[in-house]
């Protein structure tokens, strides 16, 4: 058995000294009067506090309490010298553990013993310094001995590096689930569909769990490249997972068929062996999209509801359904662009296209800051500087001919941002027909700041999407 930790006890006399300084000194304020003035003068020693601890923790001087931490499976022990008071003002688990003894054995997982160095320093020190693969085990040992604090930091960690594409969103995704974290959960699940194309071609879409797939399958907002790629996805994910045909079956039934054209779905039916072990399950929603690619939309509507699932495209790359703009120094001046997109998904309108403008504005200024009046003589009020201003995007048709009757358009408008070599989406804004743009569109980006998480080598990484979204006809009889 081999045994690792820090150094025996030393003398009380340093221990109370420290805690007394721990009291007095790490956050102290003199008032003096100088001068006839009455002033604050902050005195601040937090930082030799901070060492005083890490020192006491290392060298375990008057340390009343030995933990030692065996690895599960192992004959590993880690040994530490600790104080009991110390311990228990942040844990109360700690507290009541150590009341009535001086030594304790605590199991734990492999990688939580391993980094259980970190969670004592925390204890004295309230800093750490965390690596991706030790995310979950820290948050492991903060929630067992209950450390709210660290809690939620190294959940903000994961969320930060999860959004930096950085962190291993379908494992933290299946922790969150099992600790209950419904902040993280949702965190990772919002990754996951915004990047789904960048997982699909990793080696974290073989770990997905059905009840994670299923949350997928059923979003909307999903970035891919069209609806052929997620099948093709699901279609591999069946092959490594082999789950139960119910569950494979319920799977291929959240496929969008209509959005597959003609010609990829005769494909599928003779190629995919997915549909050939599993087609009557799904054999109505293939002739649904059939029948949805040969009718006109408008003509399919009088006698078919559209206003399911099924008929609304998901945020798809590919480009008949919107175009990347790339904006260099976009702090600099307004910028315009124009792209097409097809009318809609169905087959009917594969050659017909809307022509879309759009404005962009790095500090345009609503109404409520621009400069007014205030009488007569003309006598204004100070201007609103630029910087007073926020980022604008318009997105506008260039006509509005017949061909787009019932069907309305939804804009979305995703922010990229690269990371390790990819460039993964960041942020998603989307807006209706109704509205020409996004109002909370860049509400917090710095454009200025080279460095901004919004810039990639000081440049807006755009990709500008158009889904249409098809109406139901209600006949009014005669």
């Amino acid at each position: 058995m081999s045994k690792r930790g820090y150094s025996k006890p030393g003398s009380w006399g340093s221990f109370w000294a420290m805690l007394t300084l721990v009291g007095l000194v790490t956050r102290a304020a003199q008032r003096a009067d100088v001068g006839g003035e009455a002033a604050g003068t902050s005195i601040n020693h937090s930082q030799a506090v901070l060492q005083r601890l890490q020192e006491l923790l290392r060298q375990g001087n008057a340390s009343d309490v030995v933990l030692r931490v065996q690895a599960a499976g192992t004959d590993e022990v880690r040994v530490f010298h600790a104080h009991r008071l110390l311990l228990g003002l942040h844990s109360e688990l700690f507290r009541e553990l150590l009341s009535n003894q001086s030594e304790a054995v605590l199991q734990e997982p492999r990688d939580c013993a391993a980094v259980f160095d970190k969670f004592i320093r925390y204890l004295y020190c309230g800093e750490l310094t965390v690596l991706l693969t030790q995310a979950i085990p820290l948050h492991r040992l903060a929630t067992k001995y209950g450390v709210a604090s660290l809690q939620r930091g190294v959940a903000d960690y994961m969320r930060a590096h999860l959004a930096g594409g950085a962190g291993p969103a379908v494992g933290w995704y299946h922790y969150a689930v099992g600790t209950g974290d419904e902040a993280l959960r949702e965190s990772c699940l919002q990754f996951l569909a915004w990047n789904l194309s960048a997982v699909v071609a990793s080696a974290e879409w073989g770990a997905v769990s059905p009840e994670l797939l299923w949350q997928l399958l059923q979003r909307s907002d999903l970035v891919l490249q069209d609806e052929l790629e997620l099948f093709q996805a699901l279609e591999a994910w069946l092959g490594r997972a082999r789950p139960p045909p119910a569950v494979a079956e319920r799977a291929l039934r959240a496929i969008r068929y209509p959005m597959i054209p003609p010609a990829q779905l005769f494909q599928l039916q003779a190629r995919s062996a997915a549909l050939a072990r599993h087609g009557p399950a799904v054999a109505d929603l293939l002739l649904q999209a059939y029948q949805f690619h040969a009718a006109s939309p408008l003509h399919y509507a009088k006698f078919f509801d559209v206003n399911g699932s099924s008929f609304l495209p998901r945020n798809y790359l590919a480009p008949a359904w919107g175009a990347p703009w790339v904006i260099n120094n976009p702090a600099r001046d307004d910028r315009s662009t124009s792209f097409q997109t097809q009318l809609g998904p169905s087959g009917h309108d594969a050659g017909r296209r809307v022509t879309w403008n759009v404005l962009f504005s790095p500090r345009w200024l609503p109404v409520s800051l621009r400069p007014v009046y205030a009488d007569a003589a003309g006598t204004a009020l100070p201007a609103a500087r630029p910087e007073d201003g926020r980022p604008r995007l318009v997105v506008t048709p260039a006509s509005s001919g017949g061909d787009a009757a019932g069907v309305s358009f939804q804009k979305t408008v995703l922010v990229g941002a690269r990371q390790q070599g990819r460039l993964l989406v960041r942020h998603a804004y989307s807006f209706h027909q109704s509205s020409e743009e996004a109002g909370d569109f860049l509400a917090h980006a710095d454009l200025q700041r080279r460095n901004s998480e919004y810039l990639v080598e000081n440049a807006l990484h755009l990709h500008l999407i158009v889904k249409p979204v098809y109406h139901t006809l209600i006949r009014t009889p005669k």
